[in-house]
């Protein structure tokens, strides 16, 4: 069997489920605060979650951009770490059966990636993928992450739980996209759950995006998740964040802006009014957000 005709993946187990719940939460694409990638490290010890599943990296990854880590001991190399991509099964508070697709997006073969993905999905009785990223957003660290979601037309019902980025606006994509579409297509209820992370704390850790992150995971899916740790860890990170720009009129008077626009749009799912970014300036800071300009 040549290598493209072997499977995409390696079965660690069979995996029996009930219903599961797919959470998806792939590094690579725009991670705002590290609002998903935290959310996940919180969410998989608090399930138990363990491998069932494993993708094939040399097919998949360029060990070039993701390179492996070299374990070295006094001068002698003792073993290498590999980038993985991988599923991981667990149980809510309350036992019910969630999946997770961890690890690195792939940098080929995005369509037979995605085929494996629903195939698998769909043999273990998926019922619902929710994905989870973070963006950075013209809001302040003084109110509460809220979250807007995307979905293909199969599952549009699902946005009115989360609410929208409001207009229209172009993009790049992740891979997130395409097995949105492609869960779509399948028949299988998917939504993409994404913090606003306000944009001058987007390069730092913000927990308060991953809290929201875990809480709109469980409004969305019925499950029962835990967010009291990360809610902890957010309240130390907004006294931070403030003794960071107290000494900042600059800052302060931006902030302050921030709050009086979210304020006066309540009820208004983006959160913005005024003169605040437009959509096709918004998608502008993100392309230059993907590039590495944080400032």
């Amino acid at each position: 069997m040549s290598a493209d005709e072997r499977p995409l993946y390696d079965l660690h187990e069979e995996g029996r489920f009930d219903r599961p719940v797919l959470v998806v939460g792939l590094e690579g694409w725009v991670d705002a605060g590290l609002g998903a990638s935290n959310a996940l490290a919180s969410l998989l010890p608090a399930t138990s979650a363990r491998p069932i599943a494993t993708f094939d990296g040399d097919r998949l990854l360029d060990q070039r951009a993701r390179r492996p880590i070299a374990h070295i001991v006094n001068g002698v190399t003792t073993d290498l770490t590999w980038p993985l991509t991988q599923v991981h099964a667990g149980h809510d508070l309350a036992g019910a059966d969630i999946l997770y697709l961890l690890g690195a997006e792939p940098d080929f073969h995005w369509r037979g990636f995605v085929d494996a993905v629903v195939s698998l999905a769909a043999g273990w009785g998926v019922r619902m993928v929710v994905v989870l990223g973070a963006f950075p957003a013209p809001a302040p660290h003084t109110r509460p992450v809220r979250l807007a979601a995307t979905a293909p037309p199969s599952s549009a019902e699902l946005l009115g739980r989360i609410g929208v980025v409001q207009g229209e606006m172009e993009v790049p994509a992740g891979i997130h996209a395409a097995l949105e579409l492609a869960f779509g297509s399948a028949g299988i209820e998917v939504i993409s759950l994404w913090a606003r992370v306000p944009h001058y704390v987007a390069a730092m850790p913000f927990p308060e995006a991953s809290a929201a992150l875990v809480e709109g995971l469980a409004l969305v899916s019925g499950l029962n998740l835990d967010s009291s740790s990360l809610r902890a860890a957010a309240d130390s990170s907004r006294q931070e964040v403030d003794e960071l720009i107290a000494g900042n009129p600059e800052h302060l008077a931006m902030v302050a802006k921030l709050e009086q626009a979210v304020d006066a749009a309540e009820g208004n799912v983006f959160g913005v009014a005024g003169d605040l970014p437009t959509g096709d300036e918004i998608a502008a800071d993100f392309e230059r957000y993907l590039r590495g300009e944080h400032d």
